[in-house]
């Protein structure tokens, strides 16, 4: 995303949760020449699972705007900061899946906690922010400061005085 040059203005970026556990597991795989955890056991739940929402960001004249999508969070669980340059926006879903038919009975359960963290550049009026969820997808408006235009100073051109005309003496 472009800036206008401005010094000081910083670009917005989105920060990214390092995956530990994928380093390890493929240092383990490049040193042993195996997987750490077999792949029939993959699916026993032993590896951490992380969930963060997807996140887009959009710039347009007078504001950027933030999508996160966050299927099965409820509004109340939340929560939207800003420190310094950062937008953090984090929460905790938790969500159940229940089904009972004759001779048959599913039940799943997911929770969990998500942070992103995106900078903002200088130019946003932290005052004016703005958050709504409908159906899922939270969007943050993020509102850009109206520019200070510099003011065109003419300069005013004072009225030159007449030097007085010299009397030439010829004698």
């Amino acid at each position: 995303m472009a800036t206008d040059g401005k010094k000081g203005d910083k670009k917005l970026a989105v920060m990214k949760r390092p995956k530990e556990s994928q380093a390890v597991g493929q240092y383990f795989e490049d040193v042993f020449g195996r997987p750490f955890i077999p792949a029939n056991w993959a699916n026993l739940g032993w590896e951490e699972k992380v969930w963060a929402p997807s996140i887009d960001v959009i710039e347009k004249e007078d504001k950027y705007v933030v999508k996160a999508e966050l299927p099965g969070v409820d509004d109340e669980d939340i929560n939207i900061s800003i420190s310094g340059n950062m937008l953090k926006i984090e929460g905790e879903k938790q969500s159940e899946t229940e089904e009972n038919e004759e001779g048959y009975h599913y039940s799943e359960a997911s929770y969990g906690s998500f942070a992103r963290t995106i900078t903002i550049p200088d130019s946003v009026d932290v005052s004016k922010i703005e958050a709504s969820c409908t159906k899922g997808v939270l969007e943050i408006n993020l509102p850009k400061m109206a520019e200070v235009k510099p003011k065109k100073i003419t300069i005013s051109k004072k009225k030159a005085e007449k030097p007085e005309k010299e009397e030439r003496n010829t004698g």
